[in-house]
């Protein structure tokens, strides 16, 4: 007598948890996208608590207590960020003054756009002219701007910089005088099946980790940008350092931040320079040099433990700048960098290790030699 075998899919219970969960995540990415003013901050001081976590915990282990740890550590590092400012403000403000000349210089040598954009002018000119009866009748709108809308926005949008800057060094002081313990007893309250100490050591791994990489990367582009700035200088650009530290900050984000600093080296090589051998040398004297430190200096330092698909990386760049700007262009790495190394340590992140990790064939072939030969060698 032959017995059916029926394949039964998921049961209901579990498709209503599937359901409940796709719920949640998308309630939590709109939460995310609506109350960015509130989560920006918060985010941005767990990211730098991470990176400074070291030098307090290093202080803490003599005997000097958290608090003051982080408070050392914090002076610190403003002073030498105003001091990066103090020391690149002259250059910068001189290229802000000079921009619409240097606007006229691009239009002149760039015949083909420049003749684009006339005539896109003259076609909103035409289509002015053609309105004007229409405008001059409503020209007196009550609504219209009054006159000083231009510096109340601004003033408006530096009293928002500089309250979102001090809630995060108020946040940033305290998560650092926290310290991990804080930490894991606050996620573990909100996550029933794990206790703080595998939350704390957890947080340790993702301390150490992140902050040793970032650390890593720190020097890395502090180095690209010592490089480009001696580079431009030979090329004879203009302020060689402002180019070297705009290179050395946007090098922090991947992809974009190469491409980005290529396209104003170029613009400005075409502004300053006269011969297009002069322009090309420019571009790509900075093509090489980022390209030697993507493809050697990175994974030589870094190494390969960290990698990350490519493809996720770009993914999380694209929805980061959709969600929150440029604080989500920021956070974008530094996430899939902590929950790769999450993933790593969790008693179940086999499955997201696999989802962020680099595909690699080269690599999962190596990874098959190495446990075929440690089997041949048990087996022996």
């Amino acid at each position: 007598m032959l017995k059916s075998v029926t394949v039964s899919g998921p049961g209901p219970r579990q498709r209503q948890f599937t359901a409940a969960k796709a719920l949640v995540m998308g309630a939590f990415g709109t939460l995310l996208y609506f109350a960015h003013a509130a989560f920006v901050p918060i985010a941005m001081a767990l990211l730098f608590a991470l990176i400074l976590s070291a030098p307090v915990e290093a202080l803490h282990k003599l005997k000097i207590s958290r608090s003051l740890s982080a408070a050392l550590i914090l002076v610190v590092v403003i002073a030498i960020m105003a001091g990066a400012v103090d020391m690149l403000w002259s250059p910068a403000q001189e290229w802000f003054s000079s921009a619409p000349r240097t606007m006229a210089i691009i239009k002149q040598k760039i015949t083909p756009v420049a003749k684009f954009m006339n005539r896109l002018e003259d076609l909103r000119k035409n289509a002015g002219s053609l309105s004007g009866t229409s405008r001059g009748a409503n020209a007196a709108v009550p609504g219209a701007a009054p006159p000083d809308s231009a510096p109340v926005m601004i003033l408006d949008a530096t009293r928002e910089a500089l309250v979102g800057v001090l809630t995060v060094v108020i946040l940033t002081l305290f998560l650092l005088a926290g310290g991990p313990p804080m930490l894991a007893r606050m996620t573990a309250a909100f996550v029933d099946d794990l206790n703080a100490a595998h939350v704390l050591a957890i947080i340790e791994r993702v301390r150490a980790e992140v902050g040793l990489f970032y650390v890593t990367t720190a020097i890395i582009n502090v180095g690209l940008g010592c490089v480009t700035a001696a580079a431009m200088m030979a090329w004879g650009m203009p302020t060689p350092y402002l180019w070297g530290a705009l290179a050395a900050l946007l090098n922090f984000i991947p992809y974009a931040g190469s491409a980005t600093t290529l396209v104003i080296l170029t613009l400005v090589a075409v502004v300053s320079f006269n011969t297009l051998g002069h322009v090309l040398g420019v571009a790509g004297t900075y093509v090489a040099i980022a390209a030697l430190e993507g493809q050697i200096v990175q994974p030589l330092l870094v190494g390969r433990r960290l990698e990350i698909n490519p493809l996720l990386v770009f993914l999380a760049l694209w929805f980061g700048g959709l969600f929150w700007g440029i604080a989500g262009v920021i956070l974008a790495t530094p996430t899939l960098v902590a929950l790769k190394v999450i993933a790593e340590h969790a008693r179940s992140g086999k499955a997201m290790l696999e989802f962020l990790g680099p595909n690699n064939p080269a690599r999962n072939r190596d990874k098959t030699l190495r446990k075929f030969a440690h089997s041949f060698v048990d087996s022996g």
